[in-house]
This record gives C-alpha cells, structure tokens and sequence, in this order.
C-alpha cells in the first residue's frame, strides 16, 4: 500500500526556522550557566554522591532555596536552572526527577516527588506557526504527593495535601486534599487522613 502524495498547495504553514523563545530568561550569565551545566549539574545527578546534604549544599550554591531535612539520597535529579528552584523543610525527592524549571518551580514542605516525575515549565502554542516558547512556574503545596512518572504541566499548582497519582499528566490544578489520576488526570477521590499514632 502506498503512502499519498502531500499536496504541496496544503503544506504545513509551521515554520520552525523562525521559531521564537523570546520569553526565555535563562536568569544568570552565561559563564554562570555553563558553570551549573559542566560542574554542578552532574555532581547533583552523580550515582557516586549519596548524601542529601551534599546534593542539597550544590544547589544552594547555584542559586536553589533549599529547606532543612530535604532527602536527595537518589541518583539522577536533573535541574534546569536550579535558581528558579525552591523546596521547602522535610520533603523528599526520587531517582530520576526532572525538573525543566524555565520559570520558578516552588515545591513546599513534607513533599513527596516519587521516582521519575517530569515538572515542567514550558511548551509551545501550537497555535503559532513558529511554536512560540511560553512558560508558567508550577507550584507544589505543602504534603503533597507526586506518584511515580507523574508529570506536570506550565502554570499548574498541586494544592496542600492533594496527590497525583503514578503516571498521570497534571495539566491543571489539583485541589487541597484530593487525589487525581489518568491522562490526562481527573478527580478520583477524597484523602483522608488516620489519625497518628
């Protein structure tokens, strides 16, 4: 069976030759980029360092507002520009999380990023015939939960307690205390808490 011939009178009005990122800050010189991208960015990623504090000290020094007790034990974090980046007390965060921060990426207190989430800030409009760069911080509340391979969206903010569950693609806000799940995610139920023992 043969492909159809493209009509060159229909052809795609994309241009990507002349796409646009004007709305990228990259937020520090580029000698100081290059430093993050060759120096600090694989000691953070690095399988050989195990200790939270050490991956947390990088951070900080590269610009990063990083709480007490944060736990980065897991190889194969990945920041884009961790100056864009702010984690509050006590949370954890797994193998594997990317963070793609083109703008501010604010996670709380008693956060949990499972293994291999995707927070990212920017996407393209489609509707741009030269895909036009945007970007929107994300915003993760104190005591959320991001299950495994959980990815989220520009301009979504995960409210206190809510949770997405593993493998779901957040495109909007999560509320307080509720649980979502699916591509792309939907509401799935209330979290409720036992009480502590």
């Amino acid at each position: 069976m043969s492909t159809p011939a493209l009509d060159p009178a229909r052809s795609s009005p994309v241009d990507l030759s002349k796409s646009d990122s004007s709305e990228l800050v990259r937020g520090r010189p580029a000698w100081f980029e290059a430093l993050w991208l060759f120096i600090g960015s694989p000691l953070v990623e690095s399988r050989y360092i195990v200790s939270s504090g050490l991956r947390a000290s990088i951070l900080r020094f590269f610009g990063a507002k990083i709480g007490r007790n944060l736990q980065l034990k897991k190889p194969g974090l990945k920041v884009k520009f961790p100056w864009y980046l702010s984690i509050g007390d006590n949370s954890w965060v797994g193998a594997g999380v990317w963070i793609d921060n083109l703008a501010p990426v604010t996670i709380g207190a008693n956060v949990a990023i499972s293994n291999e989430v995707t927070l990212c800030t920017g996407n393209h409009d489609y509707t741009d015939p030269h895909m036009r760069l945007f970007r929107r911080p994300i915003v993760i509340e104190d005591g959320a939960w991001l299950g495994v391979r959980t990815l989220v969206g520009p301009g979504v903010t995960v409210h206190e307690s809510a949770i997405a569950s593993a493998g779901s693609v957040i495109l909007k806000d999560i509320p307080a205390n509720e649980i979502h799940a699916g591509n792309p995610a939907r509401f799935v139920r209330v979290r409720r808490f036992r009480e502590s023992v």
